[in-house]
């Protein structure tokens, strides 16, 4: 582990290293000593009252013996002298069968020889240990090897103690072993001593380690390492017993060889106590910085025999030390850069530090500053001024003054100086850092500055009382704070009514949902901008008023400015409703000039047919009834674009899947578009189903791929893409009349000419068109914003001159499931009646009614007849059959075609009815609102499409 540390924290290792080896040398005295008893067989202690009662009886003898016989020594002499050994002895049998202890054993096992003859020992042992004595006993007596083991023996009190057993075998002359002697030595302070010795040197070697030591010995003699495991981590060598010197040395850079002691300097004592080296680590080649501390150990004679140390990795402290030098470096640049003065005193007011700017405050270099007497410096009268200020800084307070100071010439200076307190380790004040500045440009901008303010004040307070606009400061508790004059001036409520009561009591409650919406963004740090309410007077009236408002974060405010747009939107209105007429005007011309155009070629043709009727040629009658039929289907397709531009074509929505749709209309596209035009359809997937009618929807799809067929007359690329998408809260924001919510996004791109921003703008406009003349009528997009626009949705064109164009159309999401498709009825030529049945023919233009009557007559239909609702519903209301109802929407009177139906309901809850319109208001028929057993077909219409439709509906077949 490597790190840097500092002096106070290496010197608490120092000590904490020292007490362990401390500890670890009284440990191995102690060790010692134990085994040397041992040695000896000295009776062992333990700390136990038992042991001490027992090993420190007095040996006693029951009887009066006599002299002892020095040439002989007999059984019982012998006996006396086994029970008063003071260790534990026994003998056993050749086969291991013991049958005899001495006292000592039994006394310390609390026990007879009667009890322990035979295999009875093996009732003192623990039971875990006891299989492996066993075991080695065994083999011993199978070897007749002695043997020597530490195991646990019970004593009396029931306390296990090791002891050390050895057992050796007595033989006879043969060889034969004839009986085992065997001892038992209590070691358990021995056993204890080890324990500490081995725990002692486990906290060494992790103290040594936590700190990032290494301890080595170096034996003089041979010239080898004995290390510690984090030594050899250090040098990044494998770990091993010993360690010749020179591998240690050959990984030192040779630049710092120097630093590291020789064989010969070791041996006569002569080597530095602490060096720092570099390294090249034996395992991955890294630099590192090592730190060697040691010393000589001698003999008696003082001879040196041995070289102990402890290395440390001090890389990241030389790193530190070598950033603060350059930091030091660059500090005195810097500080010498500056063109303040910069300085630190110390407790006995002497100059530590000085920077170069001493040479143009005191008129001598940095040099002779450094370990001056600040009082003799500035002088006796100098120093008196700033000695307050010495004083409350030399107290631990940060200071702050300005005072004149004299450029050398006798030009005014003002200077800024601040004194600044230091805190040694201890926490106590050792002296103050000094900063000096020349203030003397900025106080004159100051002075320049406030004369600004001052004046820009003034006018700001003249813009306050004087401008039009509303300008104030609110609170998000909904209280105006502050108000200018322009509030009662516009508004005439005075300044204490404004500020008295909420803000919203003066606002029109119309408005209040969104104002709130405004104070929750405003709460949110969120500045509004554009932000239009209406404002009441406090005659009633109605102000309409723009905001901007700015939050001030954390202080629960926002600036507020009003400007009154009531006569900018009065006037707006006015020249919205001139552009309105302007627009009916050229719709109107329009429409004249197209339908004068048909017109003539209806009139003509009828003119003709006429004439040659009554010249009695038929031959070209036919001709001329196809030109006056083509004339008629051409205005009724302009009828059809003008009302979808109006928004009051009768529209059948239904659940429409737009992909299948799209892909269908292939075919028709390709033919429309050419070859020169690459069509290209992308549909989603998992595209949502819209509510539209699929009819002008086909229609819309058409008209822009024919815009976008004649805005690439040398060919180009058509992409037509679907998808789903969520218009948000922000777009809705950009787009008026957009309606947030899920949408099907029908997307038509070409590669064409584009169209610059003003033609976009006015590209929706009816009759605008940048076609040639009788080219196009430029109802065509006009005709799609309208079904647009009826169908609840939206429409967008992106577009660049040179780039193409893009027409987004959204129509909106229907979220209920798809109706089953139904087959083509087939129905395609002229059905008559089959049981006589009854229809109501309601229509209030004798032509149109005349004209169905009769076609009904001529199918065998017998037809009833109203020229308004009224007569209608009395014929409804009277008894007959009425199998099917055929009225206009658009009725004479008071009620018109849908109303009669409804007031007919009660009597005839099952009347079938077919509307024929040319105009439908979306209130009656818009948006899905037929019902079963409605249909609906619009003006003008073939008679075979109506023939087909009564048939069907009769029938139940539509």
């Amino acid at each position: 582990m490597s790190g840097t540390l500092s002096a106070d924290e290496a010197e608490a290792l120092r000590r904490r290293n020292r007490a362990l080896e401390d500890e670890v040398a009284r440990l191995r005295s102690a060790l010692a000593t134990a085994r040397a008893e041992a040695a000896t067989e000295a009776p062992p202690r333990d700390e136990t009252a038992f042991a001490r009662a027992f090993w420190q009886a007095p040996a006693r003898i029951d009887a009066i013996l006599p002299e002892p016989d020095p040439a002989r020594i007999d059984d019982s002499e012998f006996r006396r002298l086994a029970d008063h050994l003071p260790i534990l002895c026994w003998l056993a049998r050749s086969d291991g069968y013991l049958y005899w202890y001495n006292r000592r054993w039994l006394d310390y096992c609390g026990t007879t020889q009667a009890a322990m003859a035979g295999w009875g020992w093996q009732s003192v042992h623990d039971p875990e240990a006891l299989p492996r004595v066993t075991a080695v006993w065994a083999a011993s007596i199978a070897t007749g090897e002695p043997f020597e083991m530490v195991f646990p023996l019970r004593g009396a009190d029931g306390v296990f103690r090791p002891f050390l057993t050895r057992i050796v075998p007595l033989r006879d002359a043969s060889g034969r072993v004839v009986r085992w002697f065997g001892v038992n030595t209590e070691i358990g302070a021995q056993v204890r001593a080890e324990a500490a010795l081995r725990t002692s040197e486990m906290r060494l070697r992790r103290a040594q380690e936590a700190g990032g030591v290494g301890v080595f010995s170096i034996d003089l003699d041979r010239n080898i390492i004995h290390a510690t495991p984090h030594f050899f981590r250090l040098y990044g060598l494998a770990e091993q017993e010993t360690l010749p010197v020179d591998a240690v040395a050959r990984l030192v850079i040779p630049e710092d060889a120097g630093f590291v002691s020789q064989w010969a300097d070791r041996g006569a004592g002569l080597t530095d106590a602490d060096v720092a080296y570099r390294i090249r680590r034996a395992d991955d080649g890294a630099e590192r910085w090592i730190a060697r501390r040691g010393a000589i150990e001698r003999d008696a004679g003082g001879q040196p025999i041995r070289f102990v140390g402890a290395v440390r990795d001090i890389t990241d402290h030389k790193s530190a030390e070598q950033r603060a030098e350059a930091n030091q470096r660059e500090l005195r640049l810097i500080t010498d850069a500056l063109p303040v003065l910069i300085a630190f005193i110390d407790w006995d007011y002497i100059y530590r530090f000085a920077n170069a700017a001493y040479q143009d405050w005191f008129f001598r270099p940095a040099a002779e500053i450094v370990g001056r007497d600040v009082r003799v410096l500035l002088g006796p009268a100098a120093f008196e001024l700033r000695r307050p200020y010495v004083e409350r800084a030399r107290a631990g307070e940060a200071v702050r003054f300005e005072i004149p100071w004299p450029h050398q010439d006798g030009r005014h200076r003002d200077a800024e100086i601040r004194y600044l307190p230091r805190r040694g380790p201890d926490g106590a004040i050792d002296g103050f850092h000094v900063f000096v500045q020349d203030i003397t440009d900025r106080k004159r901008v100051e002075a320049a500055l406030l004369s600004e303010v001052t004046q820009r004040t003034r006018e700001r307070d003249r813009l306050w009382e004087t401008t039009n606009d509303l300008m104030g400061t609110a609170g998000l508790d909904g209280f105006l704070k502050t108000v200018n004059p322009a509030w009662t001036h516009m508004l005439g409520w005075s300044e204490a009514e404004l500020l008295g009561r909420p803000f919203l009591d003066i606002v029109d409650p119309a408005d209040h949902v969104e104002m709130a919406d405004v104070v929750g963004r405003l709460s949110a740090g969120e500045t509004v901008m554009g932000f239009v309410d209406r404002v009441l007077t406090r005659a009633g009236e109605r102000r309409v008023v723009m905001w901007t408002a700015v939050p001030d974060p954390g202080t629960g405010l926002f600036y507020i400015v009003g400007r009154d747009l009531t006569e900018q939107r009065r006037v707006e209105e006015q020249l919205l409703q001139a552009q309105k007429m302007e627009a009916i005007g050229q719709l109107t011309g329009g429409i004249a000039h197209d339908f004068n155009n048909l017109l003539t070629g209806i009139v003509g043709s009828l003119d003709l047919m006429q004439t040659r009727i009554q010249q009695g040629r038929t031959d070209a009658i036919e001709r001329y009834a196809r030109a006056a039929l083509s004339s008629a289907n051409r205005a009724s397709a302009l009828t059809h674009r003008l009302l979808a531009f109006a928004r009051r074509q009768p529209l059948e929505p239904q659940p429409t899947a737009a992909n299948p749709l799209i892909t269908g209309m292939e075919d028709l596209l390709r033919r429309t578009l050419g070859e020169r035009i690459h069509l290209e359809i992308v549909t989603a997937g998992g595209l949502w189903l819209t509510l539209c009618d699929p009819h002008q929807l086909e229609n819309a799809l058409l008209n822009l791929a024919i815009n976008a067929r004649d805005a690439m007359p040398e060919g180009g690329r058509l992409v037509i893409e679907t998808g789903n998408a969520q218009l948000d809260r922000a777009y809705t924001r950009q787009n008026a009349g957009v309606n947030e919510g899920a949408y099907v996004c029908v997307s038509v791109s070409d590669t064409g000419t584009g169209m610059s921003p003003e033609i976009a703008a006015r590209a929706f406009d009816p009759f605008f068109t940048t076609k040639p003349l009788g080219q196009g009528t430029g109802l065509g997009l006009s005709m799609i914003y309208g079904f647009a626009k009826q169908s609840d949705g939206h429409v967008r064109i992106y577009s660049e001159p040179g780039c193409g164009t893009t027409v987004k159309l959204y129509l909106p999401r229907y979220h209920g499931a798809a109706p089953p498709e139904t087959g083509e009825s087939g129905l395609v030529e002229l059905h008559r009646a089959e049981r006589g049945e009854t229809v109501l023919v309601v229509e209030d233009d004798p032509v149109v009614r005349d004209l169905i009557v009769e076609v009904l007559g001529d199918l065998g239909y017998t037809a009833l007849q109203a020229a308004d609702a009224e007569a209608g519903l009395a014929v409804l209301r009277a008894p007959g059959r009425i199998d099917l109802l055929i009225s206009d929407v658009g009725l004479p009177g008071g009620l018109n075609g849908r109303q009669m139906v409804d007031a007919a309901r009660p009597d005839r809850p099952d009347l079938k009815v077919l509307f024929i319109t040319g105009y439908a208001e979306n209130a009656t028929f818009g948006n899905g609102h037929l019902e079963p057993g409605m249909r609906m077909m619009t003006k003008p219409f073939p008679v075979e499409a109506l023939a087909a439709r009564v048939r069907a509906m009769i029938a139940g077949l539509d």
